[in-house]
């Protein structure tokens, strides 16, 4: 144990996996998928939480990640700017983040969760679109072709029953 109480493998006395501050927070490697590995597994590189990004940085590091087939790390980007962003901007960035996480649970071979999500961010980004404040292309995204992309994959994942590839699903944001 070190003078945190977490062990070389980052759980607590306790068999609890803490963050530096003491926070539970899961230390297990995770796949591409976000998936949990094995203690001891080589695992994909977290995202750092808490992250402050401008809008663009966002929308650029989350494509990368996408293109990357690593929808679940691109949806933890989108949730630092829904977190760390303007109010008015906030349903935009959960609505991104629903869908990265669409991805993510239709790669992973989830069809119920991956559809319903796929439709809830695609509605999300649609009605943020809509509203007062929301506009078609914010930061160059096309909301209107996400949600089409989003709706198909969501028919397509439903009909098929089958995992999807992330990296080959994955939508262009811009």
């Amino acid at each position: 144990m070190d003078s945190t109480g977490r062990g070389d493998d980052g759980r607590s006395a306790g068999g609890r996996d803490r963050d530096e501050e003491g926070r539970a927070r899961n230390a297990r490697p995770r796949d591409g998928l976000g998936r949990p590995l094995p203690y001891g597994a080589a695992g994909v590189a977290r995202q750092p939480e808490g992250v402050v990004r401008t809008p663009r940085e966002t929308v650029a590091e989350a494509q990368a990640l996408l293109d990357d087939g690593k929808p679940f790390h691109a949806h933890e980007v989108f949730e630092d700017a829904w977190k760390s962003g303007p109010e008015a901007e906030r349903a935009l960035w959960r609505g991104l983040a629903q869908l990265a996480v669409g991805l993510t649970h239709a790669a992973r071979g989830n069809v119920t969760g991956g559809a319903r999500l796929l439709r809830r961010g695609a509605g999300a980004v649609e009605e943020w679109a809509r509203g007062p404040a929301g506009q078609p292309r914010p930061y160059g995204v096309d909301l209107a072709g996400l949600a089409g992309w989003a709706r198909r994959l969501a028919g397509t994942v439903e009909v098929t029953g089958a995992p999807v590839d992330a990296r080959e699903a994955a939508p262009r944001l811009r």
